[in-house]
């Protein structure tokens, strides 16, 4: 059956992939990102592959943006009622070179975000009595090194995902959280570069702690929140799923 969704951050890396693996599924599809331009040309190519999807430029931590979006999904595509919160920034650093704007920063987009666009889209959810809303933590969400912004954010998805699906469980609506390890993205590339590491000697380091012995494609990710977002998995809700190529990754 044809939905639609929304998928936050989709103009790139773990968000665009999700976005072209829902409308491969047969799902009409809302790229949310904060710059319309970017999430356009990931709608175009979606369409370009015989997709439906529409490209939105919203910053997700401004409430009136959120409320501006989730109208314009409705009118254009219709009701949604699949979400992935997926948006994300770093301003990574140790505890005590971190500045309030950096924490504020990360918190607004991770947590205000995915909570703004919960609450404007589990309205469409509820009235259809049917819905999935997808968050995306991490691996950071267990601890990482300066990441204390980040990994509190991500543990704080967890926390919102638990208690969306049991407020909206009644109502149809399942709940659940993808938590990756290390994916190559261009955040990812950005956190070597800040390093000062070489891209290709970062990867093959990580990699050695991967059990699976590679490191996590986009689509990896997409693939699970494609699985939550599916008729089959609607008595599957409060759930974390981790996907990064074992337990301790």
């Amino acid at each position: 059956m044809t939905r639609t969704a929304i998928v936050t951050g989709a103009a790139r890396g773990i968000g665009a992939a999700t976005a072209r693996r829902l409308a491969a599924d047969g799902h009409a599809v809302a790229i949310v990102d904060l710059v319309e331009e970017q999430a356009a040309e990931t709608a175009q190519a979606i369409t370009a592959d015989g997709g439906t999807a529409i490209g939105i430029g919203a910053d997700v931590s401004d409430a009136g943006a959120v409320t501006a979006a989730v109208d314009r999904v409705t009118a254009e595509l219709g009701a949604p009622t699949i979400l992935v919160n997926n948006a994300g920034i770093l301003r990574d650093n140790l505890l005590f070179k971190m500045s309030e704007s950096d924490w504020d920063a990360v918190m607004n987009v991770h947590l205000r975000g995915a909570f703004l666009m919960s609450r404007a889209v589990q309205a469409h959810q509820v009235e259809a009595k049917w819905g999935r809303i997808v968050n995306l933590s991490s691996t950071s969400a267990l601890g990482n090194r300066g990441q204390a912004n980040y990994a509190a954010a991500k543990a704080g998805m967890q926390g919102l995902t638990k208690t969306l699906a049991i407020e909206l469980g009644r109502y149809g609506v399942t709940a659940n959280a993808v938590a990756p390890g290390f994916i190559e993205t261009d955040m990812t590339r950005a956190t070597a570069e800040r390093m000062g590491v070489p891209f290709d000697a970062f990867v093959d380091a990580m990699v050695k702690e991967i059990p699976v012995a590679r490191s996590g494609r986009p689509e990896d990710v997409a693939a699970a929140v494609s699985f939550f977002c599916s008729e089959g998995a609607g008595f599957v809700s409060g759930q974390v799923l981790y996907v990064a190529g074992g337990p301790r990754a």
